[in-house]
């Protein structure tokens, strides 16, 4: 089984080796990258000046998985990309003051003369859709007839593809009264569970779970590449993340996480296989993915049974439902950390409970 629980200490060098395990270890040295992009993906507010700062400061790393895809971390979220014949296919964008720099890893994975043709957001978060704008207006749309040139926003570039419930809630005002800007809306939202389309020589299936990390989840899958993108529905660097404010549920997150595993499968001794890049965190394979539900689902009937029993949230907490992986996944500082987490899940819980469910 995968060891989760190396050193993400080591230096990085480019590794061309083409067997997993190889990749794996590349990947490790980046996890602490990774790790550094989702600290910074929601921090309490900054300087511009300072903000500015940590964005020209970011290192962004590369790595081909398999197939058509590559993986770029550093950005913010983690960052998919699908090159071939037809151009660039580009799953998240990072933090906005990355999005330079993210431009500039595509072109060089994939060339200047490759044209990119299609973004997807696996969610509205802005560490996975900051650089929307930038990259949308790098690439061009595929069009024909006398429509071929024209963008009905009126700026032309790559598709945009999320949920529809990702330009809603960009759409809404946060607690400040602001939306997000339009540049960074998507250019065209599904509303079916299924959406896909056919590029570069592979289907590309997009999936819509309900109520899961938000309610405005894409899983991105590429059968031919054998790789799956999951946005932040699974991460490797902490628990679990429900934001239950934008729809999230941990009930509706451990559905789409056995949805994934459903489609991945391990090659020789559970190792390889089909490969998942997470929204936050190192390359993983269905062994990974196995333990964090595992490790949810044994925290979500926990807390369950306190719910049924008519625990409160504290003394919820102070049973401490998680102990036994605190030192994998636990935090106590950071956007994200452990009693958020044992919150979220009592709340999502409770509600269900008032909903009947």
């Amino acid at each position: 089984m995968t060891n989760q629980h190396s050193t993400c200490g080591m230096e990085h060098t480019m590794y061309k080796k083409s067997s997993f395990s190889g990749r794996l270890l590349a990947l490790l040295a980046l996890c602490a990258v990774a790790t550094a992009g989702y600290a910074a993906a929601k921090p309490a507010a900054k300087p511009a000046a300072e903000s500015a700062k940590a964005g020209a400061e970011t290192e962004l790393h590369t790595l081909h998985v398999q197939g058509n895809i590559w993986m770029i971390v550093g950005a913010g979220g983690n960052v998919a990309v699908q090159v071939g014949d037809e151009g660039v296919l580009v799953v998240d964008t990072g933090l906005q003051q990355n999005a330079t720099k993210l431009l500039a890893a595509i072109r060089e994975i994939a060339g200047d003369r490759k044209v990119i043709r299609y973004v997807i957001n696996t969610h509205m978060h802005p560490d996975h859709t900051g650089g929307n704008e930038v990259i949308r207006k790098a690439g061009e749309t595929i069009m024909g007839g006398n429509v071929g040139r024209d963008d009905i926003r009126g700026q032309q570039g790559a598709t945009v593809f999320a949920n529809e419930n990702v330009e809603l809630h960009m759409i809404e005002p946060d607690a400040q009264g602001k939306s997000v800007p339009q540049p960074l809306w998507p250019t065209e939202t599904i509303a079916a569970d299924l959406y896909d389309i056919y590029f570069n020589g592979e289907a590309v299936k997009m999936y819509h779970p309900h109520n899961a990390h938000t309610d405005g989840d894409l899983i991105v899958y590429f059968p031919k590449s054998d790789v799956v993108v999951t946005g932040d529905i699974y991460i490797n660097t902490v628990y679990p993340i429900i934001d239950l404010a934008h729809g999230g549920s941990i009930n509706g997150l451990l559905t789409a996480l056995n949805d994934i595993i459903d489609i991945t499968v391990p090659a020789d001794k559970q190792e390889g296989g089909t490969m998942i890049i997470p929204g936050h965190g190192r390359l993983a394979d269905e062994a990974d993915i196995v333990e964090v539900r595992d490790m949810a689902t044994i925290i979500r009937d926990r807390i369950q049974d306190m719910v049924s029993k008519g625990k409160t949230l504290e003394q919820v907490k102070a049973s401490k439902p998680t102990l036994d992986y605190d030192g994998r996944y636990g935090a106590t500082s950071g956007f994200w950390t452990t009693d958020k987490f044992v919150e979220a899940v009592y709340r999502s819980l409770t509600q269900a409970k008032k909903n009947g469910g």
